[in-house]
């Protein structure tokens, strides 16, 4: 085991990063397992290209640890996309989301029922509902009806940051319902029961820290009883690569593959992973809680409102302001040297375990020089 302050350690100088949702800055010991996998492969010696190789099965491994399943049950992808077309493409039924999740979400779910037997069923919210837009339980169980056969969710919501209660969704959902979760706004920094969901997906790019193309997604038996391996490729059999034979797809989730997966992403994947479990998925969530209230903190100093909920468990990484004048604290923060996501009538922050006090700092300077009046308590 790694200490917190040692995980905390291997974040870089990134003063002033507070989009740690849209992209996660590589680690410094991923940066240089990548170099050194990457030469590996650049020697003629097949016991170097094997040492990478085996980052495959070291993946699938931590994986299925860490989503509290079996290696059989864990497939690498290039995406988290891959693994939602991989799940929505082989079903059947009504399946139901909300038209307000990520595209990968809306548009796997659309394209997969203009081409199969899918069919959408968007869920809609009460506008005067103070959770509208949230996929909370009690939405999903006055959608339900016998035509529903799945849901598929994000964990924590790409704009509000809200965290849904697996669990709770389950147990609306019955047994006899899939629960499809998108986990890349969570996986690795929250504490979560992914083994009430029957089809989770991520992604290393962001909390993970391991860059483009570390993407996983895991089918449990359940899963792969119901959806069919309609994306199944030549790495999707058991026994190696299928020459002069055409034989069906394997009965574990690699059925659930194209091709092989980039080895030099996977090694990435599998350095982020270990970093991780080291120091304790429950350790880093409670050092990225104490972040996310800082930055409400903030906010609250100067009257913004932030659409993100107050209460920890029902949150993560993601704090969403929606500032009076958005347009005009985007150019501050922009000037101030403030990376974030700005779009529409919002501001997302997103903090991480390393995002240091300075960059905190220049953020309460940003809004401050923006026009915003600073409120103080007695």
């Amino acid at each position: 085991m790694r200490s917190l302050d040692e995980y905390r350690a291997t974040f870089g100088d990134e003063d002033g990063y507070l989009n740690w949702a849209a992209y996660g800055l590589l680690s410094p010991a991923i940066t240089a397992e990548a170099v050194a996998d990457a030469e590996l492969l650049g020697s003629p010696r097949k016991t170097s290209h094997a040492l990478v190789h085996d980052r495959v099965p070291e993946a699938r491994e931590l994986l299925a640890e860490m989503l509290d399943t079996t290696a059989d049950n864990v497939t690498l992808q290039p995406s988290a996309t891959y693994g939602l077309m991989h799940a929505l493409y082989g079903f059947t039924g009504d399946v139901l989301a909300a038209s307000t999740e990520f595209p990968s979400i809306t548009v796997s779910l659309e394209r997969a029922a203009a081409l199969t037997d899918v069919r959408a069923r968007w869920l809609t919210f009460d506008e005067g509902d103070p959770l509208a837009g949230f996929v909370t339980p009690d939405a999903v169980a006055a959608a339900l009806d016998d035509e529903v056969t799945a849901l598929v969710v994000s964990h924590v919501d790409f704009r509000t940051g809200y965290r849904t209660d697996l669990s709770a969704l389950r147990d609306v959902l019955g047994p006899d319902r899939l629960l499809i979760v998108d986990a890349v706004q969570s996986f690795g920094v929250i504490e979560a029961d992914y083994a009430a969901a029957d089809v989770v997906v991520g992604h290393g790019y962001k909390w993970l820290r391991a860059g483009r193309g570390t993407g996983f997604a895991s089918f449990s038996d359940y899963a792969r009883e119901r959806i069919a391996p309609v994306l199944s490729g030549f790495s999707g059999v058991d026994g190696g690569l299928p020459l002069d034979d055409l034989p069906a797809p394997s009965p574990t989730a690699n059925a659930y593959t194209v091709a092989n997966p980039d080895q030099l992403a996977v090694a990435r994947l599998a350095m982020g992973l270990t970093t991780v479990r080291d120091t304790g998925v429950d350790a880093i969530e409670e050092a990225l809680t104490e972040r996310a209230d800082r930055l409400f903190e903030i906010a609250d100093s100067y009257g913004i409102p932030v659409q993100t909920p107050r209460d920890a468990n029902q949150r993560a990484g993601i704090v969403n302001l929606l500032p009076e004048n958005p347009a005009q604290l985007a150019a501050s923060l922009d000037n101030a040297g403030l990376l974030v996501t700005a779009r529409g009538d919002s501001i997302r922050l997103s903090a991480h375990v390393g995002t240091s006090d300075a960059t905190m700092v220049l953020l309460d300077d940003a809004i401050s020089s923006a026009g915003y009046e600073k409120f103080t308590s007695e």
